[in-house]
């Protein structure tokens, strides 16, 4: 039986992911990091020009949505506000100019660098630190545009889980011991999508994110891809950043340079249960695995059918 389709995804009164011709496909969102510290080095692109070639590149190779940021997630050095504007909103400008049709997202948790970002283009606001800047929200809601919910179990900015526990609450279905990080996102997660849609953004444009590895460990983040129905139940598009995480690379052990056919398969199911959005280092290969799933669920034709009919 195929699992029920998720919810889709609308920027701009734009359904995301749907073609003229109605055939339904999930989305890949790129990612470009305007910093010199990502985990995965590929993806630091603080140099304009490579930045701007990484944009094109991802447009051709079929993203939809472009992620931009200009903070590591992780631990590292102190970036200002400021600073963090310098790095992201002259290149969404230039991206808006060049490549009109993408979609612009920007990757931050602070409300002004939030607000410089949809003044310069930006039609969505990925804010994966759970609403810490509870302005942030307030901002898109003004402004129209969409924005992401996350989880972090109530972790800081740019903080690392140590020793994290989510216990099933009491009174609660201890069905599964483990689905305490469950019922953890989807409280929290249907929380942030009610406040957003309560400031001003259409539920169609809220994404919501258990965002794998914040404030979770590897058996906390593979307990959630498997329990996907759960979070396309929530009645939101759903956004599965797994591109190359910890989490991956824990249960292959594997370093990030060598994790993208454990984070294809991972896509592969979160697609299969009707996730809809897909943030992405490699945009071709995520593209096609999109494509696969799409097809199998009878979503959208193959590009090219003439096997025994030709």
């Amino acid at each position: 039986m195929i699992p029920p389709a998720g919810t889709p995804l609308v920027l701009r009164g734009r359904e995301v992911g749907r073609d003229a011709d109605g055939a339904r496909r999930p989305v890949v969102m790129a990612i470009v990091n305007r910093t010199t510290d990502s985990f995965y080095a590929p993806a630091r692109l603080a140099d304009d020009g490579a930045a701007l070639a990484a944009a094109h590149r991802a447009w051709d190779d079929g993203a939809a949505i472009l992620d931009v940021g200009g903070v590591r997630a992780g631990t590292g050095p102190a970036v200002s506000a400021a600073e963090e504007i310098d790095r992201v909103v002259p290149f969404l400008a230039r991206v808006r100019q060049e490549i009109p049709q993408l979609l612009l997202s920007v990757d931050t948790w602070r409300s002004e660098v939030a607000a410089a970002a949809i003044e310069a283009g930006a039609d969505l606001v990925n804010d994966t630190w759970a609403g810490h800047d509870p302005g942030l929200v307030e901002v898109a809601g003004a402004a129209g545009v969409g924005v992401v919910c996350s989880h972090t179990g109530g972790a800081q900015p740019r903080t690392d889980p140590y020793r994290v526990a989510y216990p099933v609450a009491d009174g609660a279905d201890a069905g599964d011991p483990r689905d305490g990080v469950l019922h953890d996102v989807l409280a929290t997660l249907r929380a942030g999508a009610e406040r957003a849609v309560a400031c001003g953004v259409p539920p169609s444009s809220v994404l919501v994110d258990p965002t794998h590895d914040f404030g979770k460990n590897t058996w906390h983040s593979l307990h959630l891809l498997r329990r996907t129905p759960e979070l396309v139940a929530l009645g939101y598009p759903v956004l599965m950043a797994l591109s190359r995480k910890d989490f991956v690379g824990e249960t292959l052990d594997l370093a990030p340079e060598e994790r993208l056919p454990g984070t294809l398969a991972a896509t592969a199911l979160a697609a299969w249960h009707g996730a809809q959005v897909f943030r992405s280092h490699d945009v071709a290969a995520t593209r096609q695995a999109l494509e696969m799933v799409a097809a199998v669920r009878d979503e959208a034709p193959p590009r090219v059918a003439l096997r025994g009919l030709a």
